[in-house]
Parts: C-alpha cells; structure tokens; sequence
C-alpha cells in the first residue's frame, strides 16, 4: 500500500495527522488543479491559488471526516470542496455587484477554453449542475471534476470507477445537457 493510500486510510479514520500529511505530500498538484481553475478567469484578485488550496483544506479538515479511498478519490472530493469555496465566492460577489457584466461562456470540447468567466457564469454553471444531478448524478460529478478540480479523462474514469471511453461518452452528454441548461 502507497504512502498516499496510507494517509487516506488513516484520515478517513480521523487521523487529523494524516490529513495534513496527505496535504503535504499532494500540495504540488493541488496547487497545479486550483492554479488550472483560477488561471480560466475566476475573476477574484484576493483568491489565488495558494488561497484556494488552504481553503480547501480548511473545508475538508472542517468536515470531520474524509470520504475518499485512493488518489483519484482524494482528488474528486477536493474538486467538489473547489467548487464549493468558489461558488460562495462567485456567490458574495454577484450580491455585491450592481449591474451585469456577465461574460459569455461557450461550451465546446473544453470547459477552459472559455477565456473569461465571471461570477454570474459560475453559478448559472453550479446552478445547471444543480439541474443535471437530479437527472444523473454521475454526469454532475464529471463536469464538476472536470470544471472545477481540472481533472482529466483518466484521472475522472477512477474516481468514478468507469472507463475512461465512458467518461468520454458521459462528457458529450454532459456538454448537451449544460448547453440547454445554460441558454
């Protein structure tokens, strides 16, 4: 058994010790996902990316309990802590601002290739996530690991425990589904 999955196994335990050192040992590539995330335009000059991965570490040590079995998992799970943290962001800005500003995003074979997102963009995209999970959950997660945990094909085919040609198949779908959702 790896290092990592050790550290899991002991954090889903309750072991705070492991959490962080599982935190340590994957800093790296958190900051490399929520620099991914933020680099797309999240337009919020105080959150950078090392704000959101100790953000998100806050909110996973907050919840007592980790629910995740391996690197993939670990992954996903932070995906959603991501896009949790950024929509309350994306939230309290779009309460405090006065007019619209709202930059179009396209959905085309790539989430980031939209050059500028803007808050209301983030949450008209949680809000047809919102929509798509009642219809299947499983496409939800897809995009929001995708979106917001910058996560690949491979890497989303083992967090879900799929193949990575149904991650594919489940992203075509996904995309139709958001495009509706989002006119």
């Amino acid at each position: 058994m790896g290092d990592i999955t050790l550290l899991i196994q002991r954090a889903r335990e309750g072991d705070r010790e492991a959490l962080d050192g599982l935190f340590h040992t994957l800093y790296p590539e958190m900051r490399r996902v929520a620099h991914g995330r933020l680099r797309r335009g999240f337009p919020d000059p105080d959150l950078g990316t090392t704000a959101l991965v100790h953000e998100c570490y806050l909110k996973l040590r907050d919840a007592h309990r980790l629910d995740a079995s391996d690197r993939a998992h670990f992954f996903a799970y932070a995906a959603t802590a991501m896009r949790s943290i950024i929509v309350d962001i994306a939230r309290a800005k779009a309460t405090d601002r006065r007019g619209g500003n709202a930059v179009h995003v396209s959905f085309d074979d790539e989430l980031d290739s939209a050059d500028a997102v803007a808050a209301d963009d983030i949450l008209r995209v949680h809000e047809a996530l919102q929509d798509i999970a009642a219809l299947d959950e499983r496409l939800a997660r897809l995009v929001e690991m995708r979106y917001f945990g910058g996560m690949n094909d491979l890497e989303i085919a083992s967090a879900l425990d799929v193949t990575d040609r149904t991650v594919r198949r489940d992203w075509h779908k996904a995309r139709l589904l958001l495009a509706a959702a989002l006119r």
